[in-house]
This record gives structure tokens, sequence and C-alpha cells, in this order.
């Protein structure tokens, strides 16, 4: 079998896979895409709690504790 043959072969097992493919339809795009979103934004939320958290731990209190 030649390269040519081979790629040929390749592109059209590829077609054939992709006919096999089941595509969301429009709602479930659209419920995906905003649970996406707010997975994105509480996400966010959490590192910013950790942030602040740790900021207080490193600046107040381990430099408190020099302070003295």
């Amino acid at each position: 079998m030649g390269r040519i043959a081979s790629i040929k072969t390749f592109i059209d097992e590829c077609i054939a896979e992709m006919g096999k493919v089941t595509w969301p339809d429009r709602d479930q795009l659209r419920n995906a895409t905003w649970v996406v979103i707010l997975f994105t934004i509480l996400l966010t939320l959490v590192i910013w709690v950790m942030d602040i958290v740790s900021s207080w731990l490193l600046v107040d209190f381990i430099m408190g504790m020099f302070r003295n």
C-alpha cells in the first residue's frame, strides 16, 4: 500500500467516524455553556477567598508575631 493510498484510507476512516458522532443540540450546548460559566465564577470566588485568607495569615498574623 502506497503512501497516498494510506492517507486516503485515513481520511475515509475519519469521515466515517465523524458520521458516528452525536452532536449536542442547541439547548444542550446552551446548558453546558452556562455550567462552564458558573463553574468558572465559583472557582474564581474560591481562589479569591483563599488569596484573602493566605494574605491575612502571612501579613497580619505572621508579621504580627515579629512586631512585639
